[in-house]
């Protein structure tokens, strides 16, 4: 069989699990903004019960491999716990908890990088805490993030590769099964690199473009 029948007899399946990578990066990073943005203000809190809560959950997630937080999530919390949990979800939850944490950090790197005088300024106006975190800090501090949240998406999509250890039917995994069929490894994983390298390319060149429009307004 030739590369070009051999793609042609396998590309659909590849394409399912190209579409699965993308539907799962999209809502894991969803969902990693909305934690690591909690995960930044519980950092920078008054209270010292939250700033505690978020060190020990960006440690915990930072300091342990994201395939072994899948293992944990899938294997072991399912049996612990007695329930049952799809490797999509669990896939989810363990790309949404890695990315948040990261996240986190940058966040709270770009607050941290916006002038203290601007709030102290915002402030002396008789401007509240939060109107002067939203109206004036997060604002400045959105263009500082942006070329790491962009790396980190990027990241995280790639990430989605690791999950095939635990079943999750996207790009790699479905490439697996390919080569398992009929062990033509070299050109099965050849056009699975490619396609990962063509998605991100242009998902880069994307961001790159909003990234220039943001910092120019």
């Amino acid at each position: 069989m030739s590369y070009g029948e051999l793609l042609h007899s396998c590309y659909q399946v590849l394409l399912t699990g190209l579409a699965l990578t993308m539907k799962m990066t999209a809502f894991s990073l969803i969902f990693a903004i909305i934690l690591g943005m909690i995960s930044c203000f519980f950092s920078i809190s008054r209270f010292r019960v939250l700033r505690a809560i978020s060190r020990i959950y960006v440690d915990v997630i930072r300091g342990t491999p994201l395939l072994i937080q899948a293992f944990f999530l899938y294997f072991g919390l399912t049996r612990a716990l007695n329930f049952r949990m799809d490797a999509n979800t669990a896939s989810i939850i363990a790309l949404s908890l890695n990315a948040g944490a990261y996240l986190s950090e940058i966040f709270r790197g770009g607050i941290n990088a916006v002038d203290k005088g601007q709030m102290e300024a915002a402030r002396s106006l008789g401007m509240p805490y939060g109107s002067a975190m939203g109206k004036v800090i997060l604002p400045q501090a959105i263009r500082i993030v942006i070329p790491s949240v962009v790396n980190q998406f990027i990241i995280t999509l790639k990430d989605t590769s690791i999950l095939s250890a635990i079943g999750m039917m996207e790009l790699t995994q479905q490439g697996k099964l390919i080569v398992a069929r009929n062990m033509r490894s070299f050109e099965i994983y050849g056009t699975i690199a490619i396609m990962y390298l063509i998605v991100i390319t242009i998902l880069s060149r994307i961001l790159k473009i909003v990234e220039k429009r943001l910092n120019n307004e």
